[in-house]
């Protein structure tokens, strides 16, 4: 599949709490692109404020806490897997795998890019790689 779908979110500009095309931050770009491509919908997170909360976001798609939405990737990451990040002790970041290795996504207050995952500033907080169960109980995959 080729990356095509991801060019018309890349702009997109951040803001906190954001949860459509107008702006939205990292997860917020995660539940826009999930709805639109994949019809797909992802829980808006809005009260992720709080150092305690970040934490439950985290623990939801950790390697250690598997949900039942989020199935680890050991293999090839495909485009619509979600790649988690660590940020500070936490793994509060997360990027749309638009290919092996790409991925977009948002960070701070910069608009949504294009960015290699495995290298550069992501390489070494990569978390693991998620895929969600309606990809795969759809065969999207």
């Amino acid at each position: 599949m080729n990356h095509i779908w991801s060019n018309k979110y890349v702009g997109t500009p951040f803001d906190d709490f954001g949860r459509d095309l107008s702006a939205c931050d990292c997860w917020g770009l995660a539940v826009v692109v999930y709805r639109e491509e994949l019809n797909i919908t992802l829980p808006d997170y809005l009260g992720y404020g709080s150092t305690e909360e970040r934490g439950e976001i985290a623990a939801l798609i950790s390697k250690h806490n598997t949900t039942a939405m989020w199935v680890p990737v050991t293999g090839t990451a495909l485009a619509f897997d979600l790649a988690v990040f660590r940020r500070g002790r936490l793994a509060t970041h997360v990027g749309i795998v638009v290919r092996h290795g790409l991925m977009l996504h948002m960070a701070g207050e910069d608009c949504a890019k294009h960015v290699d995952y495995q290298t550069g500033a992501w390489g070494n907080r990569l978390e693991g790689v998620y895929r969600h169960v309606e990809m795969i109980s759809r065969g999207a995959i």
